[in-house]
């Protein structure tokens, strides 16, 4: 896997300096850094109460980045979802593509290669919507070396051009239906996978504060497609409290193995879903979520916003 573009790597920053020294450490050590321009987003503080720990945040960015690095502070607080429309939006509309990472992953060595190899590869494909770093902990992929198409998105660690980007539903047209209907609710939950569909009602309906989620549902809705390595160049340090999403007390997926050594994985020349591993995908995404005990607690909160 060779690439002759580097695309801009977007740092999102908040409050967390430990995660982020952590995270700047292991892109540091990936190969083509140092041909990547790097952003950083730093969303502001909500309170005062928060200023010294923001301060310090940016602090960190600052001292271990410094020239390389472009910087953008804000003085508000506009929330994760905020922030990460706001940033992506710009940066691809300056770049046409860009690598988003947030302040809580820690990436392999080869992350940046794949990521920039596949941006290249899939640039002018109108059904790919994204490439992914993270993949889940699937045994049935272990050996494999090729690349694989999977029909959902994943917010740790992930790629995407302006062509995509430009579809990008934020309003998330349509979700209503999946009150009513079963079949979309049961596709968009990958076949009673994970409760995505409470998720994104929940958005709708001002409970939470998510732009993956309506990231999901366009993709859905267009029936695109997302890039997946075979083992995770990922791994989700912020699962433990620290940061505003993600406290989940059944959720288990920053305990995924990821690639060790410096692995080229091959690029499939097919847009389609290798149906090969995708219930071994599924299966694993249910077990990593809890499994029959998750399974209960989100049919049981369904049931309740009904």
């Amino acid at each position: 896997m060779s690439n002759c573009n580097y695309a801009p790597v977007l740092i999102f920053v908040y409050r967390r300096p430990d995660h982020l020294r952590n995270t700047i450490s292991s892109l540091m050590r990936c190969e083509g850094f140092g041909e990547s321009p790097v952003i950083v987003y730093a969303d502001g503080p909500r309170g005062s109460y928060e200023n010294d720990v923001v301060m310090a945040t940016r602090e960190v960015a600052r001292s271990m980045l410094g020239e390389r690095a472009e910087y953008h502070f804000s003085e508000t607080n506009q929330g994760l979802s905020g922030s990460v429309i706001s940033g992506v939006t710009e940066t691809l509309d300056r770049f046409g593509r860009a690598i988003v990472v947030e302040d809580d992953l820690e990436l392999n060595p080869v992350f940046l290669t794949f990521m920039n190899a596949a941006l290249d590869r899939y640039t002018d494909a109108e059904s790919i919507y994204q490439v992914s770093g993270y993949m889940f902990d699937v045994p049935a992929l272990a050996r494999e070396r090729s690349a694989l198409f999977l029909p959902f998105t994943v917010s740790w660690g992930w790629a995407t051009w302006k062509r995509a980007w430009d579809r990008f539903d934020p309003r998330a047209e349509g979700w209503e239906m999946l009150r009513t209907d079963k079949k979309l609710r049961r596709d968009f939950n990958l076949d009673g996978t994970y409760d995505y569909a409470t998720m994104l009602v929940r958005q709708m309906t001002g409970q939470r504060d998510s732009w993956a989620i309506r990231w999901y549902w366009t993709v859905f809705k267009e029936n695109g497609r997302v890039l997946f390595p075979p083992v995770s160049l990922v791994r989700n340090m912020g699962i433990d409290g620290s940061g505003t999403h993600g406290r989940g007390l059944l959720r288990r997926f920053s305990a995924d193995r990821t690639a060790l050594n410096s692995i080229a994985f091959r690029l499939p020349e097919s847009g389609l879903v290798d149906v090969r591993y995708y219930a071994s995908v599924k299966r694993s995404l249910w077990s990593q979520n809890g499994g029959w005990v998750a399974s209960l607690v989100d049919r049981i909160r369904s049931l309740l916003k009904h």
